[in-house]
């Protein structure tokens, strides 16, 4: 089965009367459990292509499939349920909020869900157990390390059972030593027969992966 399915996706931004191509004619698939890597430098449209794996953007024209259902021209509403329950998230930056614990900040996308309090308490905590901090529940961002931080942003994107994991950069805010930790992570969750897409510009990072896809100058190669 097909987790991502791209056929001839353009995506086009407009700045006044000038038209940027920032995708042009993409056309891909992504297995189940498969771990793949996308890569290219700066201004490539691996950014672009990441928001309409992760459903952040729409395609210009083209045909987007998630886990069988065309995403190519729902409405915000129904993206945002997508986003919610289907893609699990881990981006550079942790996004986690620091006046909750650890816990709480992996709950959260089931209190969107509206999945009940003790649910929710008790899928966090086998989350956060499933990267390796069943001991650091109660403690808050602040009072964690760097990798230890992106373990709980890990653990926040599992928490849905999503089809796909999407990491953007996620070794960026990491050092050397946090770096092999994430990427050991990542070889775990593969091997369980979790989806992956990482996004990087570091070929090292993306050596890690299964199957490495380049893109430059919105063209996949």
């Amino acid at each position: 089965m097909a987790i991502i399915e791209m056929v001839g996706v353009h995506k086009t931004y407009a700045t006044g009367t000038l038209e940027v191509e920032a995708l042009r004619g993409v056309s891909t698939s992504i297995g189940k459990g498969e771990y793949v890597a996308i890569v290219g430098p700066s201004g490539s449209g691996k950014s672009t292509l990441m928001h309409i794996i992760g459903c952040l953007d729409l395609p210009t024209s083209g045909g987007y499939r998630l886990a069988g259902e065309d995403v190519s021209t729902l409405s915000e509403v129904a993206l945002a349920d997508i986003r919610n329950r289907r893609i699990g998230f881990v981006f550079q930056q942790f996004n986690l909020l620091p006046s909750l614990s650890a816990c709480r900040n992996v709950e959260l996308p089931l209190a969107y869900a509206g999945v009940p309090a003790a649910a929710r308490r008790a899928r966090a905590e086998e989350s956060l157990a499933r990267v390796g901090l069943s001991d650091r529940l109660a403690h808050r961002p602040g009072e964690l390390s760097g990798g230890q931080q992106q373990r709980v942003a890990v653990a926040r994107a599992l928490v849905t059972d999503p089809a796909l994991l999407l990491a953007d950069e996620p070794t960026g805010n990491l050092d050397s030593t946090a770096t092999a930790d994430m990427l050991g992570l990542f070889d775990e969750l593969h091997a369980m027969g979790r989806t992956i897409v990482l996004i990087t510009h570091d070929a090292e990072v993306a050596a890690r992966a299964q199957r490495t896809v380049l893109i430059r100058d919105g063209v996949l190669s």
